[in-house]
């Protein structure tokens, strides 16, 4: 008896280890037929300039900023109540503030002459709305949260080096042929301050327009 319980195990045994290498081999043959897809990716090389000065949140006056760099944007929820949200990461290797040769302790010209300040800026979190993707015109809003620091005190003798940024935008990114787009930040709003860290605290609020040439990853083109 003992016996043909054991004979009987051991083809039970046989038959099932049979069934599971064909469960495994049905589950390769799926993930063949139907890879995993994987959220858009892009990088965007841009460009800023600045055009104008407004006072809501800064004291500064007569501010410019010039910045050129790469952006990452990393697909979160492709359609979140009809909208894709993006991460977003940002490296500005150039930086350029131009500011009046001499200022008082909140960033008031005291001079008409100018000066720049060269500068650099990462940007580690920030996120992108964009509505109608994949279609000709692509409207989006965009938000970034930044860290500049520049080769001198930035907006007056008495300030910091380093700053933090809050960078709103709003444009359309318009599809071009093959991997690529052309992004216009139509409408383009940046605040920069240092948080008073130190006694004096002129902050700039800045109005802008940016441009960047947009070029999708390999696998990652959303086509309708």
């Amino acid at each position: 008896m003992f016996r043909t319980l054991s004979i009987c195990l051991v083809v039970f045994g046989s038959l099932a280890a049979l069934e599971g290498a064909g469960a495994e081999d049905s589950v390769i043959q799926v993930e063949a037929t139907h890879p995993k897809t994987i959220g858009q990716r892009e990088m965007i090389y841009e460009g800023m300039v600045s055009y104008g000065n407004y006072m809501v949140f800064g004291g500064a006056e007569n501010a410019k900023l010039y910045a050129a760099g790469m952006e990452y944007d990393r697909e979160l929820w492709p359609d979140l109540f009809h909208t894709r949200v993006d991460g977003v990461m940002e490296v500005l290797p150039v930086l350029l503030l131009t500011q009046p040769r001499s200022a008082d302790i909140w960033g008031d010209s005291l001079s008409k002459r100018r000066t720049i300040v060269p500068g650099a800026g990462i940007t580690p979190i920030g996120f992108r709305l964009l509505w109608r993707d994949g279609r000709e015109i692509m409207p989006y809003f965009e938000t970034k949260a930044s860290v500049l620091g520049f080769t001198q005190k930035a907006l007056s003798p008495d300030a910091t080096y380093e700053n933090w940024s809050f960078h709103l935008t709003t444009g359309i990114k318009l599809r071009l042929k093959g991997r690529y787009d052309l992004r216009l930040g139509l409408l383009s709003d940046l605040h920069f301050s240092n948080a008073f860290v130190v006694r004096s605290n002129p902050a700039a609020d800045l109005m802008n327009v940016n441009v960047g040439i947009v070029y999708h990853l390999r696998g990652s083109r959303k086509t309708n």
